[in-house]
């Protein structure tokens, strides 16, 4: 039976940044491409995958839709990164793809007639003056992470903005934004702003005092969408590892803080972070009847390998949505059946014996485990597994349904190690199995043990006791 996990898509693809929209039927995902191992974020050609939106389980390549060596500017040397995203059809039935390229500071736009087809140059965000968005010198602020929206009477809008703590270490982005994300109408033209319209619409942590944005102020990742009449600013916070929102009644009012989506590590949902944190960015929408938030999670013990995840979240009576918790099962529209084999790389909770860590650009090695995979940055052949899986190391997998027959619980191991990985029903839970581990991380080993799980929906939660760092995957 086939079955959605998260990541989503094939463990080989690193695409954050995420935004989902729908065209004619499919949800396209548009996002930045990053590098497996690599040294900075968004070195890849940007791709794009979709799927049905009755079948969130059978996502298809749409290839490369936009390669950056198409606007290399001035300075190509420069060119390494282009980051997040996002695209909307315009009056024209055109769709136009916005792109931030932080070599320049500004923003790019490309076209194309499908909403995944090759992209071609179309220009730059400017004033009606010509001067590029971005290098107004004496009243600009910091660009990125474009989000773009049209409204149901066609106008479109453009939402930018980095609300760097200060002083902004991008200093070529331009000076730190002190007042908020910024929105902006765009002319017919899809690159000239409307500059009498520019607002300032999430607060940054130099404004936020009094306001209810504290503590979940406005980062970076802005997003707007429309739901029921109301106007959804999405963005990340100044924590980095959640997505939050703030709701208006114009697409440039006031926005007031409305809480947070989704965290990468549960914050809020547990008493502790209990996954690897870093940043993450996304947006919600609603796909056949429900709403879903797409994010990304952080491997490879750094912050430059990011990989795309989603959730079904829910929305309350009043229009605010409850926060969704991450789970291996995301887009599956239930929980995963507890028979055949499952990738380790699914867990959705990834921690150490002395908890987690905030990944930036440094790996963090010792006692973490991480997700990784062999070989160098490719577009096939899966092979994504957990290593340095030491004393202590925790992974959890959420959620199966049990039938209450199941007896008998496989784990395959590629690492060194002795001692047994004990199997809990959740993070605190009641010990429901074990299996011994004996390996000399040769080669792919399975090790069996029994398993006791309660009959219905339920977790999994490996825990490895003794020596070594044993990893691979864990077949239930």
């Amino acid at each position: 039976m086939k079955e959605a996990v998260n990541p989503y898509l094939p463990s080989y693809e690193y695409i954050p940044d995420g935004e989902p929209h729908v065209f004619d039927g499919r949800v396209y995902i548009y996002g930045s491409h990053d590098k497996f191992n690599g040294r900075f974020f968004c070195m890849n050609d940007y791709v794009s995958y979709s799927a049905p939106v009755d079948d969130l389980k059978s996502w298809r390549y749409e290839g490369v839709i936009w390669r950056k060596k198409d606007d290399q500017g001035k300075k190509p040397w420069l060119l390494k990164q282009y980051y997040a995203p996002d695209v909307v059809q315009g009056k024209d039935g055109r769709y136009y793809l916005y792109y931030f390229r932080g070599s320049a500071g500004v923003i790019g736009v490309a076209v194309c007639d499908k909403p995944a087809g090759e992209y071609k140059y179309y220009g730059h965000v400017r004033y009606k003056d010509g001067t590029l968005l971005g290098q107004k010198k004496e009243k600009d602020l910091a660009q990125f992470d474009p989000g773009v929206f049209r409204d149901d009477d066609g106008k479109i809008y453009l939402y930018t903005g980095f609300g760097e703590k200060g002083p902004n270490i991008f200093t070529h982005f331009g000076p730190v934004n002190y007042n908020g994300a910024m929105g902006v109408e765009l002319e017919d033209d899809m690159l000239t702003i409307k500059e009498e319209t520019m607002a300032r619409i999430a607060k940054t942590q130099h404004c936020a005092k009094g306001t209810g944005y504290e503590g979940h102020e406005f980062f970076e990742a802005s997003s707007m969408r429309k739901f029921n009449g109301k106007y959804y600013f999405i963005y990340s916070s100044l924590l980095g590892h959640e997505l939050c929102y703030a709701i208006g009644d114009s697409p440039l009012g006031e926005f007031k803080f409305g809480g947070t989506l989704v965290s990468i590590g549960d914050v809020g949902l547990a008493e502790k972070p209990m996954n690897y944190l870093g940043n993450t960015h996304g947006s919600v929408e609603f796909i056949n009847g429900k709403y879903y938030v797409f994010y990304h999670r952080q491997t490879n013990r750094h912050c430059h390998s990011r990989q795309a995840c989603a959730e079904e979240i829910k929305m309350d009576a009043d229009g605010r949505f409850l926060q969704a918790e991450v789970t291996s099962c995301g887009l599956n529209g239930g929980p995963l059946i507890a028979k055949g084999e499952h990738e380790a790389r699914i867990a959705c909770h990834l921690y150490s014996k002395n908890g987690v860590t905030f990944y930036r650009a440094k790996a963090r090695k010792g006692i973490h485990p991480f997700f990784t995979q062999s070989g160098k940055d490719r577009e096939d052949n899966p092979d994504q597994y957990i290593a340095n899986f030491c004393d202590g190391a925790t992974a959890g997998f959420k959620y199966f349904l049990f039938a209450g027959d199941e007896s008998k619980i496989e784990v395959v191991v590629s690492g060194k190690g002795k001692g047994k990985m004990v199997i809990l029903d959740g993070p605190k839970g009641n010990e429901i199995g074990s299996v011994e581990i004996n390996s000399t991380g040769k080669a792919r080993l399975p090790f069996q043990g029994k398993i006791a799980p309660k009959e219905g929906v339920g977790s999994l939660y490996f825990r490895y006791e003794g020596s070594g760092a044993p990893g691979g995957k864990n077949h239930v």
